[in-house]
């Protein structure tokens, strides 16, 4: 027979407790697992290196909550090991004295409970691995049947490889400690309930002495089990904490980047192109959630070119406010150096900033001061012909600091021969933030367009938009049939679907640690019953109801879970709003769907840990008294 026989038999004679650490770390990795191929799903890696989906800007404010909530998935999952592996041991320490009392030695004792470990571990890190990769396969489809490309690309096996060894070693450095230091004890302390329960001395806390008897029963084992409830506590506030920042900052989140989506694009606005050249600008904005897409596309054919007489005519009709000519074109861009002088410095101390990069962008050229879109700026946007603002994505991709500052002047733009001064940086979805936005007159000059090649027009706010449309469409088919109408809410439409899905993910993984923790809960709920059934049958044979050991049960779980709410709740508020999301949108309703969840998974958790309370209360008087 294999050696490991003995211990996988005795972990399977214990399904419940071992069932709750397996879950409790298979949800963990799972968490991890699909959180590291779910970013790399959307377009970026937590390193950052930008490329594909979601502009730099976006991605920037989206990477430090998948950093946060692996960092506190990776930590919550390490506590829920240590205190699941120090409640089994607690459990079979009267087996350990057995052993010893036969004759084993210490490293036997420690070599089998070390499999029975090993075992456990592997068979959670395995089953949360493949959970992940199921999330990850069922997040895949949801993407696809909300019209929304996903990534093709194979699954990396060194991240899943990375996960795994990652969660399986710090489960066994922080389990084998519990092992260790029970393998060591002596016979005579191992068959003391003081010492296999985990119990200390009581406490002489006097205040609640006069509050009714299931609460102070129920402080006093929380008391008793100080180490127990300490470790409970500590992986319960990160949980929630957890929660927090994935539910709160998941709808704080979403709603201030969708507004930055919205002023960029701007609601309702229309596009009017020549057929190709407003396909074209439709998969510039797609690109955003499809990724890049090379077309070698011609931005300069004199066909797109408007004609006059339809600018004239849309003047006069709608006013020269609610339209937006443009010329669009790909050209070359390279990074021109700043000078940086420290403060209280002389000439001599002139130092370059900027290192001469060079790269592809798309151009628009805008009336400054006349734009349709109300960009999330750093700085300020078009006053003068010589000034540029860029996108987030080229900023981050061609410049060192762009921005002028006390310290060092600003860096230019070299576009089309002509150097310009970068004066801010945009949020902007378009070629998914490889924009920059110069004077209409200066790139005219520079490209030699004989006019705007795309007009973005603002309906009328009373308009049916219906009936707009299909009069505009008829009006501009009169004057140049390749000529069309844009509707860019469609476009818009799928740019929010794709951020409400990355934050709804975001929302939804913090369910599985917190379904971890539930099952901590429980495994401490049970430990606790066991300290105390010879109470509780005492209680039950002088009259006491069933509904007393639930009473008391509810009573602990119901202290711990108010400190660990409170704690996590508090940490949770702090890094989403002062640290996660920057100039945050925060709405009445946000509040109350936020409260609303966090209360539910509040209430859930009590209810889950009471399971083992309930069971216990329906036992027959003698079997409740008898030691397992």
């Amino acid at each position: 027979m294999s050696e490991t026989s003995f211990p996988i038999n005795d972990l399977l004679r214990r399904k419940l407790q071992t069932a709750l650490i397996v879950a409790s770390l298979a949800l963990s990795v799972a968490s991890t697992l699909f959180l590291l191929l779910f970013a790399e799903k959307i377009g970026f890696s937590v390193s950052l290196m930008i490329e594909g989906k979601l502009t730099a800007g976006f991605s920037a404010s989206f990477s430090p909550f998948i950093l946060l909530l692996i960092v506190l998935i990776f930590i919550a999952g390490a506590v829920m090991v240590s205190f699941m592996t120090s409640l089994m041991i607690s459990r079979r320490i009267k087996d350990i004295g057995l052993m010893k009392a036969a004759g084993c030695p210490n490293d036997l004792v420690f070599g089998y409970f070390l499999t029975e470990l090993i075992v456990v571990i592997f068979s959670g890190c395995f089953l949360g691995t493949l959970l992940g990769l199921l999330a990850n396969f069922a997040s895949t489809n949801i993407l696809g049947s909300l019209g929304l490309q996903a990534a093709q690309a194979p699954l990396d096996p060194w991240a899943i490889l990375g996960v795994f060894a990652s969660y399986f070693i710090i489960a066994l450095v922080v389990g084998a400690k519990p092992v260790y230091s029970a393998s060591s004890v002596e016979p005579a302390k191992a068959f003391s309930p003081t010492y296999y329960l985990g119990l200390g001395s009581g406490s002489s806390f006097k205040v609640l002495s006069k509050s009714n008897l299931a609460f102070r029963v129920a402080l006093r084992s929380l008391i008793r089990h100080r180490s127990a409830t300490v470790k409970i506590v500590v992986c319960l506030s990160i949980v929630f904490a957890l929660i927090t920042v994935g539910v709160a900052g998941g709808f704080i989140a979403d709603q201030t980047t969708q507004s930055w989506l919205e002023k960029a694009m701007g609601r309702n606005t229309v596009l009017i192109a020549q057929q190709n050249m407003g396909e074209q600008y439709e998969l510039l904005l797609k690109e955003f959630y499809e990724g890049t897409t090379a077309t070698g596309f011609n931005y300069t054919d004199e066909r797109y070119v408007i004609p006059e007489n339809l600018l004239e005519n849309l003047s006069s009709t709608y006013g020269d406010n609610s339209i937006d000519p443009r010329i669009v074109l790909e050209a070359s861009v390279a990074e021109v150096e700043g000078f940086s002088i420290p403060i209280g410095g002389t000439s001599a101390n002139i130092t370059t900033v900027g290192d001469s990069r060079t790269g592809q962008s798309i151009v628009e050229g805008v009336e400054p001061g006349r734009p349709l879109n109300d960009f999330v700026l750093d700085g300020i946007f078009l006053n003068e012909p010589w000034q540029v603002v860029v996108g987030d994505t080229l900023s981050k991709n061609l410049f060192t600091d762009p921005l002028a500052n006390s310290q060092h002047s600003a860096e230019s733009l070299r576009v089309l021969g002509q150097t310009l001064t970068v004066v801010g940086i945009c949020l902007d979805p378009i070629n998914n933030g490889k924009v920059a936005y110069v004077s209409f007159q200066a790139l005219q000059n520079a490209s030699g367009m004989l006019g705007p090649n795309i007009l973005l027009l603002e309906p009328p706010s009373t308009a049916n938009r219906t009936a707009f449309l299909n009069q505009l469409n008829a009006t501009i088919k009169a004057v140049n049939p390749e000529f069309a109408v844009f509707d860019l809410n469609d476009v818009l439409n799928k740019c929010l679907s794709f951020v409400n899905y990355m934050w709804s993910t975001v929302m939804i993984l913090p369910l599985f640690s917190l379904v971890a923790a539930s099952l901590c809960l429980v495994g401490y709920v049970m430990l606790a019953v066991d300290e105390q059934r010879q109470e509780f049958g005492i209680l039950r044979a002088v009259g006491a109801k069933p509904s007393m050991v639930l009473n008391v049960v509810s009573g602990q779980s119901l202290l711990i879970l108010l400190s660990s709410y409170g704690v996590g709740i508090a940490f949770g508020i702090i890094a989403t709003l002062l640290i996660l999301v920057q100039q945050p949108l925060v709405t009445v309703y946000n509040v109350l769907e936020i409260s609303g969840l966090l209360t539910v998974a509040l209430v859930a958790t009590l209810v889950s840990s009471l399971y083992p309370a309930s069971r216990f209360a329906r036992k027959p008087l003698l079997e409740m008294m008898r030691q397992t």
